[in-house]
């Protein structure tokens, strides 16, 4: 409970960041130690979620991750050929309003289909989480092009040339575990 506390804490501060035009040092010591914090506690929340039936089914967690890749793939493409207006220019300047539309759209039709396969969640929760993973899962992906930006890197690393490292690939999932997990506590108390 703390742990959901306080990520939940770091990541809305992070949130706040996006929006300041204030320049921080990436490694300055307080920056360093709550982004250390958010990207090491989200793998903490990805093996809750796994664990989500107390008992190990990556069942809800292949689900999550499949609506991030649906997301992403979807508001790439929407965005690369119906993007007009930008998203977050400053930070991001490909990310457009309407590719953020689009793999929202997509991901919640995706729903429907997961729902449907896992036989875990109803399709009213798997809708929930498609758009809990679209918001939450397009912020990571800005919050970590900040944190790029900041550094004066193109890529996170090089362990997969080409994807701009493997960072990349799950900034939208490390940044989205911690409120998918809380969605899946409140429904664990209200049912």
């Amino acid at each position: 409970q703390i742990l959901m506390v306080l990520t939940i804490f770091v990541e809305l501060f992070l949130i706040k960041d996006l929006f300041s035009e204030k320049k921080i040092p990436l490694f300055a010591s307080k920056r360093f130690i709550l982004t250390t914090f958010y990207v090491s506690s989200g793998f903490v929340f990805l093996i809750l979620i796994a664990n989500y039936f107390d008992v190990y089914d990556p069942s809800v967690l292949l689900g999550a991750f499949i609506l991030v890749w649906v997301n992403d793939s979807f508001a790439y493409f929407v965005g690369k050929n119906f993007g007009k207006q930008k998203l977050f220019e400053k930070i991001s300047p490909k990310k457009t309003v309407e590719g953020f539309l689009g793999g929202l759209f997509f991901s919640c039709l995706a729903s429907y289909f997961i729902a449907n396969f896992t036989q875990t969640l109803n399709f009213t929760n798997w809708l929930i989480l498609s758009i809990i993973i679209s918001v939450f899962g397009t912020l990571g992906d800005l919050i970590e092009s900040k944190f790029k930006r900041q550094a004066s890197v193109k890529d996170s690393g090089i362990i997969m040339p080409g994807h701009g490292g493997l960072l990349d690939r799950l900034d939208s999932i490390i940044f989205a575990a911690p409120f998918i997990y809380l969605f899946l506590r409140i429904l664990k108390y209200v049912s």
